[in-house]
């Protein structure tokens, strides 16, 4: 398969005070298309500046980020911001929500960016993506009157919108209940199907079960990772034990 991310010995370092800390300790790691990827770890073990780093949300400090054969590094700003809307989706823990908008528009609105397409042809779009995950009755209430499962549907639909070649999510189901966050895994399960690769940061090992490799890390490295099969929606607990007995092995 196609590699659509390649992380080239990522160095990332904050200034913290008077002290560099170094979060991500050259880090390489390839992410091909239709390809569904968690990423584990300790806190502060660098997993969401991994995601930033290969989504070009944040900066480098070496190394090389390669998002379908461009280095990211050498692209302007406007460049970059292109890419990220048109060719990725982002799913954070807690959906960036304008409260004076109801939630069809919430969706609408990043994608209003762009003036070559109509706005009855992507309201139509949105409408369908509403439909497919759950949430059509819902597109004229406001972010207040949905709960958090439903704002996180919106947050995909938003996501979905310029047919992007990969998901990135920041625990995205890090702030809902148990039944919530399976029925976000099923939708990403479906878009996964579909052709759209995903990377998940995630702390669950029931979310990670239902990837198909996991990567491992601790103290700012890629210290191993975890080959699954496809899931199917059987067997979880199998695959569950699997991770905690990798975790156990390498000391996470």
């Amino acid at each position: 398969m196609k590699k659509i991310v390649i992380g080239e010995d990522i160095v990332k370092a904050y200034n913290e005070g008077s002290e560099k800390h170094t979060v991500l300790k050259q880090v390489s790691v390839e992410i091909k298309e239709k390809e569904f990827v968690a990423v584990m770890g300790p806190s502060g073990s660098g997993k969401s500046t991994l995601m930033f780093a290969l989504s070009g949300m944040d900066s480098i400090d070496s190394g090389k980020v390669i998002f379908e054969d461009r280095d990211l590094s050498t692209l302007k700003d406007n460049e970059l911001s292109e890419i990220r809307r048109t060719k990725m989706g982002f799913i954070f823990q807690q959906p960036t929500m304008l409260k004076n908008l109801n939630l069809l528009d919430n969706i609408l609105l990043p994608s209003m960016r762009d003036h070559n397409k109509k706005v009855t042809e992507y309201s139509e779009k949105a409408r369908v993506l509403m439909k497919k995950t759950g949430i059509a009755e819902l597109e004229k209430r406001d972010i207040t009157q949905v709960s958090g499962g439903q704002l996180q549907r919106a947050g995909i639909c938003r996501a979905l919108m310029n047919d992007p070649e990969i998901i990135f999510g920041d625990e995205p189901t890090g702030a809902l209940n148990s039944k919530s966050a399976q029925e976000i895994m099923d939708i990403l399960a479906e878009i996964n199907a579909d052709g759209t690769a995903i990377l998940l940061v995630t702390h669950d090992a029931k979310i990670a079960a239902q990837t198909e490799r996991i990567i491992f890390m601790s103290d700012g490295k890629v210290i191993s990772e975890l080959k699954l099969s496809k899931y199917n929606g059987k067997e979880i607990e199998a695959r569950i034990n699997r991770i905690t007995e990798k975790m156990r092995e390498i000391g996470i």
